[in-house]
């Protein structure tokens, strides 16, 4: 019975992640992008800051519609996305036509050994094995590569915020002194937060609420429960119209990892 705890949470984990293999234009749409600043962050280091970024190559691993990729891309880096859902990845092969993308896990990616200068891993890494991700990961990277772990959370400093992802269940709002769990050979350098906000109207969060695995797998009754508390607190409490733009506050926490 020790043993059935991690079992539970391992199968809840695959459960939450299989929400995701479909409604790729919906996700697309609602979900935020990121902000340049954090992947200048990223790599600025010795070994890649001196380059043309058209020569640092760059594996996108759980990719899903191309939110991070995009980033990447401007910024000149030479991308490869990989992702499980074929669904996702036709929204990104949509938008970013030149950008090669895969059919592929953290923990088996199907990319050639030793031939990336970084991974990057934006909004997916708790869906991961760590142990077998980080296996996979040293076998793709050349020497002197990196890893960057990345998350877009709700800025939950903010209280009308923090009063909004609860009721949408954001189960991605990481807690104070959170350090993203890493398999051998890997070791956390340094992280980097930026704060930015998104523009949304009313039906916007709605729309956001209905992107996340809490609801995508839930009952309907649940979903309905969750639309209707969403509703009374932006329009009764808060008192804001549906054609009303909110700045809705996000944090993007980066970390850059190595191999020791």
């Amino acid at each position: 019975m020790a043993s059935s705890g991690p079992r539970l949470h391992a199968l809840r984990r695959r459960e939450l992640a299989q929400s995701y293999r479909s409604g790729g234009e919906h996700y697309d749409r609602v979900r935020p992008g990121y902000p340049e600043d954090a992947v200048r962050w990223l790599f600025d280091t010795p070994e890649l800051a001196t380059r043309p970024p058209s020569s640092v190559t760059v594996a996108d691993v759980g990719a899903g519609t191309g939110k991070y990729t995009r980033t990447l891309v401007s910024a000149g880096f030479s991308v490869h996305a990989v992702d499980p859902s074929e669904d996702m990845l036709g929204q990104l092969r949509s938008s970013l036509p030149s950008v090669p993308a895969s059919t592929g896990t953290a923990e088996e990616t199907g990319l050639p050994a030793a031939s990336f200068d970084a991974v990057t891993v934006a909004q997916a890494w708790h869906w991961c094995d760590p142990a077998a991700s980080a296996v996979e990961f040293d076998r793709i990277l050349g020497p002197g590569g990196i890893l960057g772990l990345v998350w877009n959370q709700l800025d939950v400093s903010v209280p009308w915020v923090h009063r909004f992802s609860r009721i949408i269940h954001a189960g991605d709002v990481l807690r104070p002194g959170f350090r993203p769990e890493l398999g051998a050979p890997f070791r956390l350098q340094e992280s980097h937060t930026s704060t930015w906000v998104q523009s949304m109207t009313p039906a916007d969060l709605a729309d956001l609420a209905k992107s996340r695995a809490y609801y995508l797998s839930a009952s309907e009754a649940t979903r309905a429960k969750v639309l209707a508390n969403l509703a009374w607190f932006i329009h009764e409490h808060l008192g804001h119209g549906a054609d009303e733009v909110l700045e809705l506050p996000y944090l993007t926490l980066t970390w850059r990892a190595i191999r020791q």
